[in-house]
């Protein structure tokens, strides 16, 4: 596991964001960035060009689905895992077909985070 990986962890809950947040760093991942929307994410993406991002898809100002496709212009080997409520299946589709890797429903265990990173690093 290389724990020199940069991680962006985009949503607009804070609350969301410390959770995931603490499941990296409880994982030994030091280089994690946030963003609260979509925006914020293509901005930080620009600059940090993470190798991984979490992504809410329902977001304000920009969603997660529209924050993909920017994110992977200005930030094209970020690998992108989406986080989502249950329910919203078809946007998790979307999601796949703008470039997501990945997914991860909301709530979730640390373990199926780690193996959705596992997998999206490996594959």
């Amino acid at each position: 596991m290389n724990k020199d990986l940069k991680f962006l962890i985009v949503d607009d809950s804070a609350f969301m964001r410390k959770v995931v947040k603490d499941m990296l760093k409880e994982s030994g991942y030091e280089n994690v960035h946030e963003a609260a929307n979509g925006l914020q994410a293509v901005e930080q993406a620009a600059i940090i060009k993470p190798d991984i991002i979490t992504m809410d898809i329902t977001m304000p100002d920009m969603d997660g689905i529209q924050a993909i496709k920017e994110v992977l212009k200005v930030s094209p080997n970020s690998k992108i895992i989406m986080c989502s409520a249950l329910g919203q299946k078809n946007m998790v589709l979307e999601a796949i077909r703008s470039g997501a890797k990945e997914y991860v429903i909301k709530p979730f265990e640390k373990s199926r985070l780690m193996e959705a990173i596992e997998r999206v690093m490996y594959s």
